[in-house]
């Protein structure tokens, strides 16, 4: 067990003790069972967030998301990752033995017994999955997707990992460096910005008496330098602002490569290279292309037919408009056809098996959505170079790089 005490005031009854546990953990729960037997504290301070803990007691039920919101740009992303992140924990959980937050609830059960007051000292849910998502470079957002994704399929051996060494403290930093490696600004608004908005609200309430805080283990060490130096806590208003919109690159790039490509194109026919006939065929080329792969995704999402044939037919339409996806036209079609239920948001994340996640009518949508624009991104890249050698162009990236240079010296 990791534990760490801090006294905060003249008083060493109103010390801050921390326990850092794993959320999958039956020895976790036991050691935190023994501290706040052991403390006797005012308060139980748990890694929580109000909606989380609702959650987690039962309290809360499933909130429904209206489909339209959730395959908004924003909502989808935050809706994917938490929901991946929830049914990895809940598979790890299963592999173990021990439900996800066991140890959180043990700490609720026991503060009731003693007589002690749980505080919720954890960042709202909803405000670190936006300052994650607008935090990582599309790079980041590609990696943590497909990790979850692989893990929640089962790759990458989660009986590899011995749950009851993940408290240990050198186990917590060879983790916690990992992530640092793999994701640096996912660590940022997991682990760092968390760890001083938990520090600052165990420093508060310790006024109040003597807490025992259970927390992950991957916070203990960022929480205890905190404790140990409060004067370097950031600003509070700085580990809540909700990120502004913003203009992305992709968005911008895309909209230039589209702009340049028209232009080239128009230029070609202008200057009689080529006939206009011929760029409609090649032009075809490209949104059949993008059609076809489009509606295969769909298709291997298992969606209703008029799903497919919305993928089919409106694919080209991303290339034309590339802020109105084709997956959120697909999704929404699907949702007309074959809405979610009450039942299909509270048992999304309680599904064991692909099989029982397909029978789910909200991941079927979240699949169909997600598959018609990966298949039109693809077809995009395929009909290119069919484009390109059907249009004999004889060096398009040359061409390509002179129109941006143009754009560059307008600008």
């Amino acid at each position: 067990m990791i534990e760490y005490t801090v006294s905060v005031t003249a008083r060493p009854e109103k010390g801050i003790v921390v326990v850092g546990t794993a959320h999958v953990s039956k020895k976790s729960i036991n050691e935190v069972n023994e501290t706040i037997e052991r403390e006797h504290p005012d308060i139980v301070a748990i890694e929580l967030c109000q909606g989380r803990y609702e959650a987690l007691v039962g309290k809360q039920e499933a909130k429904e998301i209206p489909v339209r919101e959730l395959l908004s740009a924003d909502k989808f992303h935050h809706f994917l990752i938490h929901w991946l992140l929830s049914y990895v924990q809940k598979k790890i959980g299963a592999d173990m033995g021990v439900k996800p937050g066991a140890e959180m609830l043990a700490a609720i059960e026991k503060s009731k017994q003693i007589g002690a007051r749980i505080a919720l000292v954890d960042r709202d849910i909803q405000i670190t999955l936006q300052r994650l998502w607008s935090g990582m470079t599309l790079f980041e957002k590609a990696k943590i997707t497909f990790a979850i994704a692989a893990a929640g399929l089962g790759f990458g051996g989660t009986k590899e990992i011995d749950i009851n060494t993940v408290t240990d403290a050198d186990v917590v930093t060879q983790l916690v460096e990992e992530l640092r490696k793999y994701a640096p600004s996912a660590a940022k608004v997991l682990i760092d910005e968390r760890d001083a908005y938990i520090a600052r609200n165990l420093l508060d309430i310790s006024h109040d008496g003597h807490v025992v805080a259970v927390v992950g283990a991957g916070h203990r060490a960022g929480i205890q330098k905190y404790l140990e130096h409060p004067e370097t806590l950031p600003a509070f208003s700085s580990l809540t602002t909700l990120p502004k919109k913003r203009f992305s690159i992709l968005k911008a790039a895309t909209i230039l490569i589209i702009v340049t490509a028209i232009f080239m194109l128009a230029a070609m026919i202008l200057y009689g290279q080529i006939s206009l006939a011929t760029m409609l065929t090649a032009i075809a080329y490209l949104f059949i292309t993008q059609g076809i792969l489009s509606a295969a995704g769909v298709i291997i999402a298992r969606g209703h037919p008029l799903s497919v044939l919305t993928a089919l037919s409106l694919a080209w339409f991303g290339f034309i408009h590339p802020f109105l996806a084709v997956g959120w036209l697909a999704g929404l079609v699907e949702a007309y056809f074959r809405p979610p239920t009450h039942d299909d948001f509270t048992r999304l994340t309680e599904a064991s098996n692909l099989k029982e996640l397909m029978n789910n009518k909200l991941f079927r949508i979240i699949l169909v959505a997600a598959l018609a624009n990966i298949g039109s991104m693809v077809g995009t890249f395929v009909a290119i170079p069919l484009m390109v050698h059907y249009l004999g162009i004889p060096d398009p990236l040359g061409i390509i790089k002179i129109a941006l240079e143009n754009v560059l010296k307008l600008v």
